[in-house]
């Protein structure tokens, strides 16, 4: 711990100990367990979960996490521990420390080690560029529900979103621009991102709205013009409503109306990962070729580079400003 006693936490979604079907199992129960996640009564969605999603879905998960699985492990964990190493080299005043809200390491293994350690104040960032209950609130109600159980609990701070960052906005937009300069532009540009049932935006959920508006000031950075580029969603998961459009159904359609070169950019995942490196780097390629396209190509996340590591540092710095070490 720092002398400061001033403490950062970076949290991620999570991902499985090992691409195994107990493992995914376990990870998995854990996430579709969460209110925020899926908001059935239990008595209904418990039955349904422990009886045939988890058996059936575990293990077909588990072969898709194999096959992007690293040496190192997770590419998600992998990336995300890289992450947290570029922003804590940036903030040497400060304890910087990676929880996952699912899974290893977990938000109140990681808190508990910082009030050992001496925390006295802590400030927040999920690493969800766009706010979202299922996510971001996700985080807040997993640490004060660990803080509950403290006699004493730490000055809190919370950023509850940075999808208009400006450093962030021209990191991901530099990010698109170098690659597309080394690899060529496709036709096409799709910002795709994680899916959400269309019930939590009617009911005021603003990420629809966050996601718009990063997608835009990106396109303005890039000098795009409006038929160049698409937001989609993607992920969806049962029967209901879902953000509209679908990355899946949008990409049939290019392909169908001619369209044969299209690059994917997922700007609301800090880290590559499952969604990213095999749901649209692998299935949603292969979706697109069967189609009549040629080629998707996946442009990479900002991951641990040093343009992602400085912009979250500086948002942190102002977020905690008046705070030793921040």
């Amino acid at each position: 711990m720092s002398q400061s006693g001033t403490a950062v936490l970076l949290v991620n979604l999570g991902t499985p100990d090992a691409p195994t079907a107990p493992a995914v199992r376990r990870y998995l129960g854990e996430f579709l367990h969460d209110y925020r996640v899926v908001d059935l009564s239990r008595w209904v969605w418990c039955p349904v979960l422990h009886g045939a999603i988890l058996p059936l879905r575990s293990p077909r998960v588990a072969k898709k996490y194999a096959e992007i699985w690293r040496e190192d492990g997770s590419p998600l964990l992998a990336l995300s521990t890289g992450l947290a190493r570029a922003v804590a080299a940036e903030l040497p005043g400060a304890a910087v420390r990676l929880a996952m809200r699912y899974g290893n390491p977990s938000v109140p293994d990681v808190l508990r080690a910082l009030r050992e350690a001496g925390m006295r104040r802590l400030l927040v960032l999920p690493l969800y560029p766009q706010y979202s209950q299922s996510t971001a609130a996700s985080v807040l109600d997993r640490i004060a529900r660990e803080f509950r159980r403290w006699p004493w609990v730490p000055d809190l701070r919370f950023v509850g979103d940075y999808h208009l960052l400006p450093a962030w906005l021209d990191a991901v937009a530099a990010s698109i621009a170098d690659w597309r300069a080394r690899e060529g532009a496709g036709e096409r540009l799709l910002f795709s991102y994680h899916g959400l049932p269309q019930r939590f935006a009617d009911a005021g959920d603003p990420y629809p709205q966050q996601c718009e508006a990063s997608s835009r000031a990106v396109a303005e950075r890039l000098g795009l013009d409006a038929q160049d580029w698409r937001l989609t969603y993607q992920s969806r998961f049962g029967r209901e409503a879902w953000l509209e459009p679908a990355t899946d159904a949008t990409l049939v359609e290019l392909a169908k109306a001619g369209v044969r070169n299209v690059d994917v950019v997922c700007p609301g995942f800090a880290v590559d990962c499952l969604e990213t490196l095999e749901e649209i780097a692998m299935q949603n390629a292969e979706l697109f070729r069967e189609a009549g396209g040629e080629r998707l190509r996946y442009i990479p996340a900002l991951n641990d580079s040093p343009a992602h590591a400085a912009a979250l540092a500086g948002l942190l710095r102002r977020e905690g400003a008046g705070w030793p070490g921040l």
